[in-house]
């Protein structure tokens, strides 16, 4: 089972590596290009955390488990 601090570090973590695939010229332009496309709406750091903190505060009963969590570590 995901926990959500590790889901959260998962996602932020995700967002960099494709940011590095959008700066590595040795990449083929098509690749870097999907890399570019898909960060388009993929939330940032600060947005995951963000998120993680608002289920966090949130009472309980509204979400049945959270999803993200305000940290990147447990």
């Amino acid at each position: 089972m995901t926990l959500p601090y590790e889901r959260t570090r998962s996602v932020v973590q995700t967002q960099e590596f494709l940011t590095r695939l959008t700066r590595d010229t040795a990449l083929p332009e098509s690749i870097r290009d999907e890399a570019r496309y898909l960060l388009r709406h993929y939330p940032s750091k600060h947005e995951v955390l963000q998120a993680g903190l608002n289920e966090e505060q949130s009472p309980r009963g509204i979400l049945s488990q959270p999803v993200f969590s305000s940290k990147m570590e447990r």
